[in-house]
Parts: C-alpha cells; structure tokens; sequence
C-alpha cells in the first residue's frame, strides 16, 4: 500500500517558538519517530511545507546590508527543501536502520499568466505587530488572528519535473521526501519565479501520479470544520468531495488542503484525509480526522 503524507512547516516550528535550528531539529525527532512507524508498513511518500522556514530566510535575505538585492523565493524554496529534507531524512534513517530514505529538491512547472501572481494569499514567515508591520515596504502583508503576516502568489501546480526519479525511488523501496515547501516554482523553460507553491495542492498531484492508496494531510487541527470562527461550529468526519465547496474555508490554510483532498478522491476514487499531526497512526486507519471518500 503506498501513501502520501503531507506535513506543515509548523510541524517543526510551532506558533510561538524561537527559529532556532535546535528547536526544530528536536521537533522533527517526534515526527520522523511517527512517520517511521508508517513506512515499517506503507510505501511512503513524504511531502513537507516549509511557510516559517521560507519567510524567516527571505526577511534575513532581505534585510542583509552586503546583498544588493534579497535572494527571490524560488532559490528560498529550493534552500529550506535541502535543510528540511536533511533533517527528516536524518531522523527517519535513525528509526529505520537499513531503510534508504532519499530527499529531493523538487521542481513545480506553474503558469506564468496564473492570476495567483496578481492576487497574493500564501502567508510566509512570522507574525509582526502593526509597529513591526509598518516597518516593512515593498511586501504584501495580511492581518490575522496573531497579528501581520506576508503573504506571497502561489500558483497552481501543473507538473512535477522530478515524478520519474520519485516513482523509481518508490518502486526501489526508498522512502522519500519530495515536494518540500510544494516545490521550486519554475516555469515550462525552469526558470524559476517569485512564489511559494501551496504544498498541499503538490501532495494531491503526487499521490495522484505515483497512484497512492491515500493521500493523508495533517494539520494543526483534529478535524475540517464546518463554520469555523462563526461559533456554530462543526466538525466534518466524513464527507464527499460534493459536499465540500473549499470556497467556504480559508485562503493559504485550510481551503488548499479541502481542495487537495476533494481533488485526489475525486480524480482516483481513492480516500484522502485531514488531520492532527498529533494523532497520525488514527488519521491513517480511519479512527480520527476527516475522511473524504469519492
């Protein structure tokens, strides 16, 4: 049985803590610990987001009085796919003795005429105050619940340039991790381009082209909830892709992972689900998160 799990960028940095690698490297040991148990059992396809790392980079870049200019996101992408994928690969091979664990950078084929690039939604990096918000210039920032955040375009994926090399690790026993950060935007000619892919949406088109059994998405939260802020709240366990509209959740935070999901149901018949970090091995077997069946 092959399946793909995709993990957020809070997975090693969570709401409130220092970016220190430490931090995050002890994060990381929980989750490979939880993902190794899987791939004991499954083939397994690992896809990680990367929205802290990305930002925290690209502020440092931006703010580096020897650089003329920042480094642009694209190269961002492709630096914080080595760091992470170092780093699960590192803790998975130390649970999975004898088990090669191979992490690629990846390459996203996006549409350089995407409306995405005119209407900015994917939040990177930390929350600012409004003192620290209005400080900044020349970035697209959104209030939320925590404070001010960048947000940046994000594309749709079309095509995954690295899927023949995935499928052939896959079929080789390999565990691997791909699709870091919803991999380096670039366009048909691979020159890459000022974005952040949504991670979510890249799980859905992986596990549809390596033909994985599920398509498991975790999050921060045990279930998709229906009315989420309206306090009439309720959460979904098991849905069809039609009975979920992704329009009605939000922007860059649950509505890609909805579509991801509904996407990968619909177009393979195949389940996907949406869940807790937290409660992995229970998401997999069906006991928690959202199910959405075809």
């Amino acid at each position: 049985m092959r399946i793909v799990v995709a993990i957020g960028g809070n997975a090693l940095l969570r709401r409130g803590e220092r970016a220190d690698a430490a931090t995050q490297i002890r994060n990381v040991a929980a989750v490979t610990r939880d993902l190794a148990g899987l791939a004991v059992w499954y083939e397994l396809l690992i896809v990680h987001g990367n929205g802290p790392q990305v930002g925290l980079l690209a502020e440092e870049s931006e703010r580096d009085p020897t650089l003329e200019r920042g480094y642009p996101l694209d190269t961002l992408v492709a630096e914080t796919q080595g760091m992470i994928g170092y780093w699960l690969a590192q803790g998975l091979g130390r649970h999975l003795p004898g088990t090669l664990v191979a992490a690629l950078i990846t390459q996203v084929v996006v549409d350089g005429d995407d409306p995405a690039f005119a209407r900015p939604t994917k939040p990177v990096g930390p929350y600012y105050t409004d003192e620290e918000a209005r400080a900044l210039t020349g970035w697209t920032l959104r209030q939320e619940r925590y404070g001010w955040r960048r947000v940046v375009p994000s594309p749709r994926p079309l095509e995954v340039v690295e899927l023949p090399v995935i499928t052939r690790l896959l079929d080789g026993g390999c565990v691997v991790v791909a699709g870091g950060g919803g991999g380096v935007p670039v366009l048909a000619d691979r020159s890459g381009v000022e974005a952040v892919v949504d991670k979510d949406l890249v799980a859905a088109l992986l596990a549809e082209e390596i033909k994985a059994d599920l398509l498991v998405i975790l999050t921060d939260v045990p279930y998709v909830i229906d009315g989420y802020g309206t306090g009439h709240e309720r959460p979904i366990r098991t849905a069809t892709p039609a009975e979920l509209d992704p329009a009605d959740f939000a922007a860059g935070s649950m509505r890609p992972k909805v579509e991801g999901a509904c996407r990968f149901a619909e177009r393979t018949g195949r389940p996907a689900a949406i869940g807790a970090l937290s409660e992995l091995e229970d998401v997999v077997a069906g006991t928690a998160g959202t199910r959405i069946r075809a």
